[in-house]
């Protein structure tokens, strides 16, 4: 359906139902059944279907699938890196997911904003700290950050997840900001009392 300009989620064109790649309507009716309606990022992104389904597949094995972090640990380094990139797309969209799997919506609030600021666990912090440095100072990594991590418990498989989510937010996060995309305002109520 054609958007009007107070509607727009993207600078670029959106498809719609008759232009959009078979594979993407496919999503978007899953998305619809399972959520009760399709994420804009879905919509927006879609322009390239074939790269868009692509993205999707590795966002979602990184994101949703069963891994070696959890869902809420996985939900925390999203909200991070996005609140520390300024993405407002994913820091309202992770920020309701995050506040699903902890229940606690003081703070996914405050982690989007501040994560020091947050009650976090000590491994919490450290997944935090590291999401942190590798986002605003990537050229600085050294093999020394990894200590913390494992100091608070994380195994080698859980941190490589933790670099791989953290990449892809931080990818994920120059494309929705730099095509303006806009959450969907069904994310600013979920998770909360």
């Amino acid at each position: 359906m054609p958007t009007t300009e107070d509607q727009r989620i993207s600078y670029l064109p959106v498809p719609t139902e008759d232009t959009a790649h078979e594979g993407v309507k496919k999503l978007w009716a899953k998305a619809q059944a399972n959520m009760g309606f399709v994420p804009n990022v879905f919509r927006a992104q879609s322009l390239n279907g074939e790269q868009f389904l692509a993205w999707w597949n590795y966002f979602n094995l990184l994101v949703n699938k069963e891994g070696f972090l959890s869902n809420a640990e996985r939900e925390l380094l999203a909200v991070v890196v996005s609140g520390l990139n300024r993405c407002n797309y994913c820091a309202v969209s992770h920020g309701a997911a995050l506040r699903h799997f902890t229940g606690d919506t003081v703070k996914a609030d405050s982690v989007a904003v501040n994560w020091r600021h947050a009650h976090l666990t000590a491994p919490e912090q450290a997944l935090c700290a590291y999401a942190e440095k590798l986002t605003l100072f990537p050229a600085k990594m050294v093999e020394a950050d990894l200590q913390p991590l494992r100091n608070a418990g994380f195994s080698d498989e859980q941190i490589m997840e933790a670099v791989q989510v953290i990449g892809m937010f931080n990818m994920t996060n120059r494309v929705s900001s730099a095509l303006g995309f806009v959450p969907n305002a069904e994310y600013h109520a979920q998770g909360r009392k």
